[in-house]
């Protein structure tokens, strides 16, 4: 598929909502995939829209959109943790909004060949940047039983994950444990009966993620958005899964200054008082409506925090 209409934006009506896009404004798609949140900034306001990836995939849909907007849209290749340097080789210094959508895309889902789909016979891979040396078959393959454990329960909060390293492990002793489906198959050989989402998920999610540096990634994106976002700027997030939320719920509540236990016991010229860098809108995670959801299940776990530069 090579058009943007296959890639369907999750909580787009909130993300917009939200971020509020006006003529004459700058905004950043940190994370660009096939250009949902993008596009949908682009036909909401004459404003300009600054878009990252680190996929080089992302870069057929990146011209399509240059052409169609060429004074309004400009692409970045590389990874929005960088998003700092990236927007100052541009002469950017200042936003008055951003957005992040947190995770595997859906055009990395979808291309088999990618290897980051459990169903799928492709060589395991799990990339988003295919020209970072190490990939999820090195993971599976080369780490020791006690790292491959630590990264599947740590990133996946998966409970068995000791039993799946181990037996991972003893695969291994016989064969290069190569394709995705080998490696789902020995996840789901541990569960039995119906369950709402694949056995492997978490052990999927887990090696992506290690694999991607995903959650420091995502930790230096919400720094940069203290320098980035001028005041009354707006940070947008969707995430997919408990540890990118927590992350985000945390670094919000840190930087609103909601995280400080002050004591009576303590002398007031001891207690800290750090700057306030941003208003939460959000003190609960927006979710997707059921509407939303039957139209586009991978929506379902997705969650949106939003706060305000100040």
């Amino acid at each position: 598929m090579n058009n943007l209409d296959f890639h369907k934006p999750v909580l787009i009506n909130e993300v917009l909502q939200h971020l509020a896009p006006k003529s004459g404004e700058v905004y950043l798609d940190a994370t660009f995939g096939a250009g949902g949140y993008t596009t949908a900034i682009l036909e909401s306001a004459n404003c300009k829209v600054y878009a990252i990836d680190r996929d080089e995939t992302a870069k057929k849909f990146a011209e399509k959109l240059e052409k169609k907007s060429p004074k309004n849209f400009t692409f970045l290749r590389g990874n929005f943790s960088n998003s700092i340097n990236l927007l100052a080789e541009k002469n950017i210094t200042e936003l008055d909004g951003m957005v992040l959508d947190i995770g595997v895309s859906s055009m990395q889902l979808d291309d088999k060949d990618r290897g980051f789909s459990f169903d799928s016979d492709a060589k395991l891979d799990m990339r988003m940047d295919r020209e970072i040396p190490l990939s999820a078959f090195e993971v599976v393959n080369q780490f020791s039983e006690e790292e491959l454990a630590k990264i599947i329960k740590e990133f996946g909060e998966e409970q068995k994950a000791k039993l799946i390293a181990k037996k991972i492990v003893e695969r291994r002793k016989t064969a290069d444990i190569k394709s995705c489906n080998e490696l789902s198959s020995i996840v789901k050989s541990f569960y039995h009966g119906y369950f709402k989402t694949h056995p492997a998920t978490k052990t999927f999610q887990a090696l992506r993620i290690f694999v991607n540096q995903e959650l420091e990634e995502l930790k230096e994106a919400l720094e940069s958005s203290i320098t980035l976002l001028k005041k009354g700027g707006r940070l947008v997030v969707v995430s997919f899964h408990s540890l990118e939320d927590r992350i985000v719920k945390n670094f919000l509540k840190k930087e609103a200054g909601l995280d400080q236990v002050v004591s009576r016991y303590q002398p007031e010229n001891l207690q800290t008082n750090s700057a306030k860098n941003f208003h939460i809108i959000t003190r609960s995670a927006i979710s997707p409506t059921v509407e939303e959801i039957a139209a586009n299940p991978r929506a379902r776990s997705s969650k949106m925090r939003v706060a305000i530069k100040i």
